[in-house]
């Protein structure tokens, strides 16, 4: 009877386990990890020559936010706001690169989590070849610990996508009943849509099939690969697989997805690569966190 009761005490424990294991954290989503094709198709339309090709990418199991970070959930943690467009359920934005990085880390020290990210405020990085980035702090990423962090950029677009192989994960055309950007300039010559001029609040339109909202337009997310001017051949591999991939150890600019409610609709295409100076604040500018899966 002894060992009946410790075999089906350890099938509980680890029964429990699995399932917290499994149990995405409030207001996020649990990306099961696999492969997908990353990149812009030679035959997408309004695609750019600086746009990544197909190429195969395997990511594995990570937490991304719902939604993107409102400005209450900011103010919260960091005691103010710098957002243009105010309201607690609108994204917050105005956020540089080092804001979003201490942000992260602030928010899983209040919740008791390890942060991701050391930042030597003192210390100039030797990896950020951009002489106007006057910030220029070195943080450094710990993907052991199981605090907030930036997503990767093919984390991003993994869970962008959603399984959707199509510019959008809307299809092969995207309105403004959908996202918010500039309807003023449609996605290939399609129906104009509203300019709203201004963010909204977050889950405004219906999220992507894996439960995410607002990955095209409202603010465009940092994440946390940095990006070289090149061309496309110069960095990508067709023929190779990449694995967890978190972009070149250094750079010139950070990179950001989904484009921002100022956007032309061919901005915010899943496979649109964009990206800026770490210390940029304006009010395309904002933030969805991930988690590593433990």
């Amino acid at each position: 009877m002894k060992k009946i009761t410790l075999l089906l005490t350890a099938v509980f424990v680890l029964s429990a386990a699995t399932l917290y294991a499994q149990t995405a954290p409030a207001n996020m989503v649990r990306i099961n990890g696999g492969t997908f094709t990353m990149g812009a198709p030679a035959n997408e339309h309004d695609i750019f020559n600086n746009d990544d090709p197909p190429h195969q990418v395997t990511v594995s199991s990570f937490y991304i936010g719902k939604y993107e970070v409102t400005q209450k959930e900011y103010q919260e943690v960091m005691g103010t706001n710098p957002s243009q467009f105010k309201g607690d359920s609108l994204p917050v934005e105005m956020l540089t690169w080092y804001d979003a990085v201490e942000y992260c880390n602030k928010r899983s020290e209040k919740e008791g989590l390890t942060p991701a990210y050391t930042i030597n405020k003192d210390q100039r990085d030797p990896n950020n070849n951009n002489t106007n980035d006057k910030i220029n702090w070195t943080v450094t990423w710990n993907k052991n610990a199981n605090g907030y962090r930036l997503p990767t950029e093919a984390e991003w677009e993994y869970a962008c996508r959603a399984g959707t192989t199509t510019t959008f994960n809307t299809g092969n055309n995207i309105t403004t009943s959908q996202a918010n950007y500039d309807g003023n300039f449609p996605y290939n010559n399609n129906a104009k849509g509203v300019y709203r001029e201004k963010t909204t609040p977050v889950g405004s339109f219906a999220p992507n099939p894996w439960g995410l909202y607002d990955m095209h337009g409202n603010v465009r997310e940092w994440c946390w690969d940095w990006y070289t001017p090149g061309s496309p051949s110069s960095r990508i591999n067709s023929e190779q697989t990449y694995i967890d991939p978190v972009g070149p150890d250094h750079g010139t600019y950070r990179m950001s997805r989904g484009g921002a409610w100022n956007y032309m609709a061919m901005h915010i295409r899943s496979a649109y690569q964009d990206w800026e100076i770490a210390p940029s604040k304006v009010s395309a500018n904002g933030i969805r966190l991930a988690r590593s899966s433990q």
